[in-house]
């Protein structure tokens, strides 16, 4: 199992070279994919607002990679908030709302979540969770140094 971010699903349906040859095997290796809902609904925005992609085309794609969409309760809701919280700074480490669910749900579930943003990972790190780093689109890979 495994928590994608709202980047690495946008870097795979962009086909983004780098980061889309590390997520297509997540994707495609059988296990289960978990996105929360609200990363989705970023992802969707950007595909149809940015790219141009269809509703229906995106929708139909979406649903063919199998993907488990979370929803955002209360509980989640508050661990994301917690998180934000306690770990956002403007300019030292700037998650997102959205990035904190996805690491609250990685992290309710003890499984990986695949970002490529730099502030998440170190998050995830720092709550002792796992994660796996993708490229960014200049590729470049976060590391904990």
């Amino acid at each position: 199992m495994i928590v994608l971010d709202a980047y690495a699903l946008e870097a795979y349906l962009n086909d983004e070279v780098v980061a889309a040859d590390v997520v297509e095997p997540l994707i495609l290796s059988g296990q289960q994919v978990l996105i929360t809902g609200i990363n989705l609904a970023e992802v969707i925005d950007r595909m149809i607002r940015v790219n141009g992609a269809s509703r229906d085309e995106l929708e139909s794609d979406l649903i063919g990679l199998g993907l488990t969409v979370s929803g955002v309760d209360a509980t989640m809701a508050f661990d994301a908030a917690v998180l934000r919280a306690t770990h956002y700074h403007r300019t030292r480490r700037s998650v997102s709302l959205a990035d904190c669910c996805a690491a609250a749900l990685s992290l309710d579930r003890e499984v990986p979540l695949a970002t490529s943003d730099p502030a998440l990972l170190s998050l995830v790190h720092d709550e002792g969770g796992r994660y796996v780093a993708l490229p960014n689109s200049a590729g470049d890979v976060w590391s904990r140094g």
